[in-house]
Formats: C-alpha cells, structure tokens, sequence
C-alpha cells in the first residue's frame, strides 16, 4: 500500500470516529492562545477493530509499526491545519506531535506481555498489553516534551525559521531529545537550542508485577520457589497520576530498552484501564444445598461453616471461634475499590502460635489479596531513591498496599518494635497513612506529602507460650480480664476484635488436635474427614468471593439494637475519672459485625440475629480487655454445645434465643433513652 493511500485511509477514519472534529477543536485552542509553539501535542484516539475494519493495511501500521504510523497521522493533520487555516502560527510538519492513544489490542497471545515468561521480546517496538499490580510509584518530575534547534550560523538559512525540532519518542531519555551535539544539515556548524520554546511535560515512574508473583507473599509452603523482577512503567503528561499503588491495572505500551547503571527493559505506556475481578456467579451445590436445608434458622448456616472450616488445619469442632472470625473478616474483603469502613481487624491471643499460625495463613489464601508480611520487609510505605536517576524520590508499596481489599497478616505482634506497632496503632485508626518527602534529598525545593487509604484487614497474634512472656502474666482481678500488657492498650484497642485462643480450654480440646496432627504427618495430602470431601477448599473460595459482593442494607430492628447495645455497652464502661472505655470506632466494628455474618449467610439484609453475633463477639472481646459487665457473656457463648448433629444445633439455636432475649433486656436497663422494642414497634 502507498504512503497516499495510507494517509487517504487515516483521514477517512479520523473523519467517521469524530477525531477530526476533536482535531479541530484542540487546534481552536492553540490558535485562540496567540502564542507561538514550538511543538504542537495532539492525543488521537485509536479503536484498532474500526481501523482494521476501514483499512486492515492502516490498521497492520499502527498495531506494528506505531512509530510510523504517528507519522502518517501527522502529515494528515498538517494539511488539516494547513488547507483549513486552524493554527496561523503553525509553520512546518515537525511541529506537529501526534499520540496515538489505542483503546485496547487484538485478544490474542502475540500481543500479550506476560512478565513471567522469558524472553521478553522488547526489539520490535510495537504495542503489546500487559496486567500487573502497582508495587512502587515516584514523584512527578518534568521531562523534555519537544525542543526547537537553530543553526548556529547566522547566515544559514536554518538559524530561523522551525526546520529543527525534536519531540520524546517512547524509549528516549532526556539527552536524546536535548542535548549539545547536534549539526546543521546544511552547513555541518552546531545547532544551539531556543530555550524560551522548550516544552516540558510531567513524568512519573511506577512499577509493577503480575498477579502471580503475589504467591510469594502468601506463605504456601507447597509452591515452588520461583524467581520474579518488577516492571517499571513510564507515564507522562495526560497518564501522570493515573495508577494507585496496590491497584491493579491493564496497560497498553511499548516495551524499550532504558540504560543506566544497566540496561533495564521497561514500558512506555499509552493507555492505562482499571482491573477489575469478575464476580462469581453463584456458590458450590454442596453449600447450595446446606444452605436450603439451614434456611429455617439464622445461624445454622455460619455455624456448620465454621466447624468444618479449614479441617485441612484443625479438626472439625476445634477453634470454631477463631474459625467463625476469620470467616467474617475475609467475607469484609472487596475486590472493588469499596472504602475501609467494612475491614474487620482481628488479634489473637493464644498458646499454640503454631497451629494459629498455620489456621491464619491457610485462611488468608482464600482471598486473592491475602499478603503474608515478610519480617525483612516494611509493612507500610517507605521512601528511596529511585534506580532510574531522575532524581525523584521513589514510594515502596509496604505489605499493607499490596493486600488491598484483602488481608494482610503480620505475624506476632510482639516481633515487631515500638515505632512500628505506633505505626499500626495509627493506621488502624484513622485508616490511612502520610509519607513525607524531603525536597531537598530528592532534588526538589519543596517538600511534599502523599497520603495513601489502607484498606486491607489486619491479622494478628500475640504468642503467650513463650517462657518469658509465661512468667510475667499478671493475674487479674476482674472477671473474664486477660492480661494484656505486653502489648498497648491503645493498640489492642485499635483492632476490632480480641480472641483468647487457648487450646487447653473446653472450646479446644487437646487429644483430636493431637491425633489431627499425628495423622497430617502420615498422610500429608489425605483428607481425613467426610466435611474435607464434601466441602473443599474451593468451595470456600467461591463462597466467599460470592458473599463478599453482596450489597446489604441494615433493617429497622437491626439498627435499633446496634445503636441500643452501644449506648447501653458505653454507659456501663464509663467512669468519672477515665471515660468511656469504647473507642470511638466501636460503632464501626459493631456494624461490621453483623454486616459480615449477613454476608456469611448469603443474605443481603442484616437482621437483628446477625446483630446478636456481633453483640456477643464484641462482648466476648470487651471481656477479655476489661472485665465482665452486667451483660455477661460466657467465653464459649457462640459455640456452647459440640455440633455432632441437628439436635445440637438446635439447641444451640436455642441457646441463642435466650442470649438474645438477655441482649433486649440489657438495652432497656442500661440504654439512656432506650426502649425494648417489640416485633411491632
């Protein structure tokens, strides 16, 4: 195909997409400015399906050859402007800059960039797609958008005029479009730059890395050991800005070649697309089905899921408090950039830090951002200078980023030092955090600040087991208190929920751990009971990523016992001289509560049965930091019977019953200006 038929197909098309209309519009506004340009900038925007369709030769150019393609486009717009007059200062082609910003590529392997796979092929420079996850992000720097050169000569006929402009092109650094060793075509003297027409764009570095490699972060000891690299992503001018660390995005660019201190391939973006995760359709036919024969009551259902929860780890019947919790928070996860209102913190104390250990981390792989932290890692975001010697200060996601809207784990509480758990105490409660950048260790003149949402559940324990930590437990006074002085108040405080997980107590009885773990190490991969077989780990993943997505809505009686406990719960703890003992949050974790046993039940209204099991768990956790109150709630109240059978669980659903009967009367002791509503009020 001709050049001219080429140029006759862009104009067709840039005619029936409506990008020349908008090509004339953003001439309008370069032509209104009066001022003189040394490089004109102009996005058009590229559906590669339409091109093809108009002119598959056309459409061939732009996917393969883009570099030569913007050229084609800019020699249609300068006759544009020339034969329509759209900018009268506009005097040669080389002025003209054209972007050509594609809307997406064929869905086919050839055009896909996977950064797992070796080798990358980066020679070809042509547009290809790829996915990753923001892990580290710089400052906004500027960059050389375009420049104006004039001979040196005074009697050459180019030290005038616009015959010598260079413009970026994708994989070019700053020396390459400014520097002082260029000649004159025509006379060979040096060409000196016009530096009051020098254009400047804004420049930012992130990098990324696929999904996959989040696999490292998840503490599976079966995977195999693997090696992974971060991909740095170059955006500018229009895409500054456009990518959130810890999100996930689709991005369409074309692979180069950057050399510093080594040579490091990287991508010039051209288009960036939000990810978003499809949501599942339904649930197994197994808890489709105990789902049904359950409906008859609000708490069969999340009771049966938590015994026979994670019996790869733990015996069915075994730690079904912690399991019930655990299962509450990771169904607070979002896969949608949902706020942090709904995460769900939880801290565990307990003697068996192994088994607690190995029960967190299974459970957090069941959601995709479930982030074990490493030790030799930050939790939160740090600051250093980036590799590419730009000079910008370069932000480091932190686990806690990249476990957005899932889980993030960070082991013992007590391993980690003061500043840090400070650190923790402030994020938990004000849900963000602020890094401050020095302007003057990273080459600017004013400092600057980034804030950043944490919107990731923390996961915690604290391991009592340990001899020195054995020998300075005091014994309270009150009764239900535990002793937790070894970590902040404040910081206890700050999570949403307290567990004792003692493994000795009648909840966890010893010997069918002990047998558990005996025949795990015979028999590592066998399932050893019926609920393993007719509920798999699968299942749970497709219960969860279904529950998490529902959308709920509180009704009228649940609200009114939500709001009946916590004023009734803070005017009890509160005293003369130290206040109330509720946070100011505890409303928050009370609403998180039920909402996330709503969800376990894969209802999307929250009822006041689900505002009892908030109730009782909050209680349960009150009790062990303060002491019990005039609403007593038994350590084992959501699990007071072994669930062999329907008849347990029918007395369990009894029990509760009264529990709730008990929370009622409660409300309408202690509540200031509360009432015990009836069904029909």
């Amino acid at each position: 195909m001709t050049n001219l038929q080429m140029k006759e197909a862009a104009l067709v098309y840039l005619d029936r997409s409506g990008g020349l209309q908008k090509f004339m519009d953003d001439c309008k506004h370069y032509n209104d400015s009066n001022q003189s340009y040394a490089v004109y900038r102009f996005n058009i925007l590229i559906n590669p399906s339409d091109v093809v369709e108009l002119d598959a030769a056309l459409g061939n150019h732009i996917l393969h050859h883009p570099l030569k393609a913007a050229q084609v486009f800019q020699s249609v717009c300068f006759v544009a402007v020339k034969t329509l007059s759209l900018i009268g200062q506009l005097q040669t082609e080389t002025q003209i800059n054209i972007v050509l910003k594609l809307t997406h590529l064929p869905p086919l392997p050839s055009y896909s960039l996977d950064l797992c796979e070796f080798p990358l092929n980066y020679t070809s420079e042509r547009f290809y797609m790829m996915q990753g996850i923001v892990i580290a992000t710089t400052t906004v720097t500027k960059y050389t958008q375009g420049a104006r050169f004039l001979c040196s000569d005074e009697v050459c006929p180019l030290s005038k005029g616009f015959q010598y402009i260079r413009v970026h092109v994708p994989g070019a650094t700053e020396s390459a479009t400014v520097r002082n060793d260029f000649s004159c075509n025509l006379c060979s003297s040096s060409l000196e730059e016009d530096r009051k027409f020098r254009v400047l764009g804004d420049k930012q570095i992130v990098e990324i890395i696929t999904i996959k490699v989040l696999h490292a972060f998840q503490g599976d000891s079966k995977s195999q050991p693997f090696r992974f690299q971060s991909l740095s992503i170059f955006l500018r001018d229009e895409l500054v800005d456009k990518m959130k660390i810890g999100n996930e995005y689709k991005i369409i660019g074309i692979p180069v070649c950057v050399k510093t201190s080594q040579t490091a391939l990287c991508i010039e973006a051209n288009s960036i697309t939000p990810y978003t995760a499809k949501v599942p359709s339904g649930i197994s036919d197994n808890f489709r089905c105990l789902l049904s024969l359950t409906s008859n009551s609000c708490w069969k259902f999340t009771a049966i899921l938590a015994n026979v929860f994670a019996s790869q780890i733990v015996p069915p019947g075994t730690y079904n408090l912690l399991k019930l919790c655990l299962l509450m928070s990771l169904v607070q996860t979002s896969d949608c950039n949902k706020g942090s209102e709904d995460c769900l913190d939880i801290l565990i104390i307990t003697s068996d830090s192994l088994l607690v250990d190995r029960l967190l981390n299974y459970s957090m792989n069941l959601v995709s951002r479930g982030i074990r932290h490493p030790v030799s890692t930050e939790v939160f975001p740090t600051v250093s200078r980036n590799k590419y010697g730009t000079g910008a200060g370069s932000i480091q996601a932190g686990s806690a980023l990249l476990a957005k809207g899932g889980v993030c784990f960070i082991g013992d509480l007590t391993s980690h030092k003061k500043d840090k758990l400070e650190q923790l105490q402030s994020v938990l409660e004000s849900r963000s955090l602020t890094v401050f950048i020095p302007g003057k260790k990273f080459g600017d003149d004013v400092d600057q600040q980034m804030t950043f949402p944490i919107q990731c559940s923390f996961w915690s324990f604290v391991d009592m087991d340990s001899s020195s930590r054995r020998n300075i437990q005091k014994t309270s006074t009150l009764i239900g208190q535990m002793d937790c002085s070894l970590i902040p108040a404040n910081l206890v405080e700050a999570f949403g929920l307290l567990i004792n997980c003692n493994e000795s107590s009648p909840c966890h009885p010893c010997l069918p751990t002990v047998q558990h773990t005996l025949k795990k190490a015979t028999d590592p991969e066998g399932l050893l009971y019926l609920a393993s077989k007719q509920f798999t780990t699968e299942d749970f993943e497709k219960l969860l990523a279904f529950a998490k997505n529902l959308i709920m809505e509180f009704s009228l009686e649940a609200e009114r016992m939500i709001h009946g406990y916590y004023l009734a719960s803070r005017r009890i703890r509160t005293d003369s001289i130290h206040g109330s003992k509720l946070s100011a949050s505890a409303l928050k974790h009370l609403v998180s509560l039920s909402e996330a046993h709503a969800r376990l039940n894969l209802r999307n209204k929250v009822l006041k049965e689900d505002v009892l099991i908030a109730a009782l768990l909050f209680e349960i956790s009150l009790t062990l930091k303060y002491g019990a109150t005039a609403f007593c709630v038994a350590p084992n109240a959501l699990f007071p019977f072994e669930l062999y059978n329907e008849e347990y669980l029918e007395q369990r659903d009894l029990y509760l019953t009264q529990c709730q009967q008990q929370l009622q009367q409660f409300i309408a002791t202690c509540g200031p200006g509360t009432a015990l509503f009836s069904s029909d009020e």
